[in-house]
């Protein structure tokens, strides 16, 4: 009688199980990472959840997912078009977009993510734009468009590394294992100090920072904490340093003294100079010799050109001799002016930042190619503004420099130690 008991006890308990099964296979196992009923595998076990890969927070396995990169003369329109989206949605989704994203923006180079339907139709459920590689814009093409914007995980590695330039700055961040948007980085730190157009070989810098990572994949690299850049023989440090909690981290150098002046070096960022201040220069076009009271920048049509100094618009206007052009006073003493601009981008009276785009590379006026002419004056007379000397900005206060000074040691340490070869990680 007992035998028979455990016997009929043991049949339940397969049936139970067996049931148990078969719902799982049927309706899914629940798992909180992820969104609805996922199906159980024939490698799991039953009872087991099975985590779905998932991109943008969508779950992979439910879609035909196509990955690719914006090309040039694509837009909206090109990319989904193919995927069953009508133009009417396109058309929605592009107005119901501005507040978020501009998908005029759009840009060669991008990445994007289509999210389809897994038959043979290849209908379009969702799109992601990836402006850069850790931003993205989430379009739910299902019924109502609705739009998300969102942002991959990203991770912090503190950085160093250091270089020896034979050519340029890029090239020997580059050598050096680093991103070569840290040259970007490292010139509008030393904007003040450097003039990045009369970098030599043999000069060199070592820099600390903070590279993102994306899945363990470097996209760009964050703040430079600490820096040296050795030019002619004089070395010039930077230091990432926040007084207190009220006012704003800036760079300094070993003095505590701000690397911020009253005006950038140049008003493009890269380019080259293709004729300097001069009483007696031969004119390219006018062929004859006259003074240049201006020094040209050369570079690309529709590069952007900035403001050297924070002031007020005076002039932004068009003239036969200097085609578009802007003027901008500073203060009482200093204005500066920019030439052959293909277009403007600011109107007269406007307040301006240092370092804001003013106009774009242009050849407009007497110009025989794509340039930027920046006049300097001072005290209504023009000079050569690389012969000017500039008062540093407000230096750190004293109740500040002893956790400076602390700060710095730590940071001259970890410069000492790095050479001048491939990149580090602590």
């Amino acid at each position: 009688m007992m035998k028979n008991k455990k016997f009929l006890l043991l049949v339940l308990v397969a049936a139970v199980a067996s049931i148990a099964a078969l719902l799982l296979r049927g309706k899914g196992a629940f798992s909180p990472d992820n969104e609805g009923p996922v199906p159980v595998t024939p490698q799991q076990n039953a009872g087991e959840t099975y985590a779905a890969p998932r991109k943008f927070g969508l779950a992979v396995d439910s879609f035909n997912v196509i990955e690719n990169t914006v090309q040039r003369n694509d837009f909206l329109g090109s990319i989904l078009e193919p995927y069953r989206v009508e133009n009417i949605t396109i058309a929605n989704l592009a107005r119901k977009s501005e507040p978020i994203f501009d998908v005029r923006r759009i840009t060669a180079g991008s990445q994007y993510t289509i999210f389809c339907t897994k038959d043979s139709l290849q209908k379009a459920l969702y799109f992601v734009y990836q402006p850069n590689a850790i931003d993205y814009i989430l379009y739910d093409l299902r019924d109502s468009i609705t739009i998300t914007a969102g942002k991959r995980e990203v991770t912090t590695k503190v950085i160093t590394a250091g270089g020896v330039i034979t050519s340029s700055l890029y090239e020997a961040v580059d050598k050096a294992g680093s991103d070569p948007a840290l040259a970007i980085r490292l010139a509008e730190i030393y904007a003040w100090t450097i003039d990045f157009y009369k970098i030599q070989p043999g000069d060199f810098f070592k820099v600390v920072y903070e590279q993102r990572y994306v899945k363990d994949d470097p996209v760009e690299p964050g703040q430079i904490r600490s820096a040296i850049f050795s030019h002619k023989g004089d070395t010039f440090y930077a230091f990432r340093f926040q007084p207190d909690s009220t006012q704003g981290d800036d760079y300094f150098d070993e003095t505590g003294k701000s690397l911020r002046k009253a005006f950038l070096k140049a008003p493009l960022k890269f380019s080259r100079i293709t004729s300097r201040f001069t009483m007696k220069r031969f004119h390219p076009v006018q062929k004859r010799w006259k003074a240049h009271l201006g020094t040209d920048y050369g570079a690309p049509a529709g590069t952007p050109i900035i403001s050297t100094g924070m002031g007020t618009v005076i002039e932004s206007s068009y003239n036969s001799n200097n085609g578009n052009f802007v003027k901008v006073r500073h203060n009482n003493t200093y204005t500066t002016q920019y030439l052959h601009m293909s277009r403007r981008a600011v109107k007269r009276g406007q307040t301006v930042r240092q370092g804001q785009v003013i106009g774009y590379v242009g050849s407009t006026g007497l110009a025989t190619g794509p340039h930027v002419c920046y006049r300097f004056w001072k005290n209504g007379q023009q000079v050569d503004p690389y012969r000017q000397k500039f008062p540093a900005a407000t230096p750190l206060p004293e109740n500040s420099l002893q956790a400076f000074e602390a700060f710095k040691q730590e940071q001259q340490q970890l410069l000492q130690a790095i050479g001048l070869n491939p990149v580090a990680k602590d």
